[in-house]
């Protein structure tokens, strides 16, 4: 009996010391941001470590197939060097961020049909995830990536959907070998293969479920797209549209409460695993955008923090859910713009909704290096017509003169000289408008030409 006793208390030291270190491996309230992997206009690129400091998983975004396949996944950096983005990833961890590399997006078809596809693809995840020691993966699949034919939740025959399970599967494996730990693993579904497998099951509608049942404890984050979405039942079997309080809620609910479908029921997630996610700016998706107001009245009725809800949709669970584990947006690019109220409108709302007495402003934004002798610059005017100007700090005085080069969007050189003070005047009038990068060492800036 005194032996049995003792393998009972060590089972549960073990069991009670596992959920600890689980627990620790994300914040304790997350907020998720994408981080473009290239420029846009409207959306410029910032270098990943000067995001908003309330973003503490970064998903970066995207690694996509090798033309001519659809499994062999390559990632590599545009516009900042390879050895200079990595140093910057470093820079973010070393802050308690987790970054992860994304897998897909919405315009890519990753499909696995075959084991030697399945292969290919688990041996080329690695090698990105040891190159760039990221945190974990982020699955983001879309279009007709997945999609059901038959089967059901706990036995699905598709073998996009099977292979790609066993793939995900091995490279935990590896990943927890290689680096002693257990790899990050979030999933970023849109409504339709979620939600939407309770009216339908079939296609696209629930094609993510099996995925879900089979990786479950895998699984760290759940981050359901609340936005690109058409109309959805609820619980109830009320149709709620989205960029609605009832959409967040009434979405949020059903993925932590489970709900029946053709395919078997599918048994939720807990809200320590689930995230709400939604669009950082009304251009940043076609369409869910809200006011940062009506996410907080609904988040707040969600964590059942107030009873001051004004929508429709009324939770089964009176108390709500304090546990959930915080928010998603697409994308940190968007959050950084002024395109909605004012720039990192997002992510200061995640601050207010979760409370977290985060001791910073919105221009707050840039991470001075550690190391003094890693030159940075600030840039302005930006955009500019004439001339820009080029501002070091003190400690690249003993430095001087350095030189800079100028490439264009599609990374061909169109100018370069050199600095020979700590504020310098570059004339760009003859420059076509146009998004260009100034580089002064290994450190690198966008400026737009107006």
């Amino acid at each position: 009996m005194k032996n049995y006793y003792i393998l009972f208390i060590t089972i549960v030291f073990l069991l009670i010391n596992i959920n600890k270190i689980y627990s620790d491996n994300l914040p304790e309230k997350v907020l998720v941001g994408y981080w473009h992997n290239w420029d846009n206009p409207l959306a410029p690129m910032i270098g990943p470590e000067r995001v908003h400091p309330a973003y503490n998983v970064i998903n970066i975004a995207f690694a996509t197939p090798r033309a001519g396949t659809d499994y062999d996944i390559y990632f590599h950096p545009l516009i900042i060097k390879k050895e200079d983005f990595k140093s910057r990833l470093r820079t973010i961890q070393s802050q308690g961020k987790k970054v992860l590399l994304s897998i897909g997006g919405g315009n890519t078809t990753i499909k696995l049909d075959s084991t030697m596809e399945r292969d290919v693809f688990v041996q080329s995840v690695l090698r990105l995830l040891f190159d760039y020691e990221f945190d974990g993966i982020d699955i983001d699949f879309e279009g007709n990536s997945i999609r059901i034919s038959g089967g059901t939740i706990s036995q699905p025959v598709d073998s996009c959907i099977v292979l790609l399970i066993d793939a995900i599967k091995e490279i935990m494996r590896e990943y927890s070998e290689a680096f002693g730990k257990k790899a990050i693993l979030s999933i970023s579904p849109e409504t339709a293969y979620v939600q939407g497998g309770q009216s339908g099951y079939g296609g696209v509608w629930g094609a993510y479920l099996p995925i879900l049942n089979a990786l479950r404890d895998s699984i760290d984050l759940v981050n359901v797209q609340l936005y690109n979405s058409g109309g959805m039942y609820g619980l109830d079997w009320k149709v709620y549209n989205q960029a609605t309080p009832d959409f967040i809620v009434a979405m949020t609910e059903k993925l932590i409460k489970g709900f029946n479908t053709k395919g078997g029921f599918f048994q939720g997630f807990p809200p320590e695993k689930v995230t709400v996610g939604l669009p950082a700016c009304n251009l940043a998706a076609s369409s869910g955008y809200m006011h940062p107001d009506s996410v907080l009245m609904a988040m707040n009725y969600l964590l059942g923090k107030s009873d001051n809800y004004t929508g429709s949709y009324v939770m089964f669970e009176k108390n709500g859910y304090p546990n959930v584990r915080g928010m998603m947006t697409w994308s940190i690019n968007w959050d950084a713009t002024d395109s909605c109220s004012y720039p990192y409108e997002f992510a200061e709302n995640f601050i207010r909704i979760f409370n977290t007495h985060m001791n910073i402003s919105r221009n707050d934004t840039e991470i001075i290096p550690d190391d003094k002798n890693e030159i940075y610059f600030d840039l302005f005017p930006n955009p500019a017509r004439t001339e820009i100007v080029i501002k070091l700090p003190d400690f690249c005085q003993n430095m001087l003169p350095l030189e800079f080069n100028i490439r264009n969007l599609y990374g061909a050189t169109v100018a370069k000289g050199v600095i020979r003070s700590l504020k310098s005047v570059i004339n760009i009038s003859k420059y076509p408008k146009d998004i260009y990068f100034i580089s002064i060492d290994d450190y690198t800036e966008k400026f737009i030409k107006d």
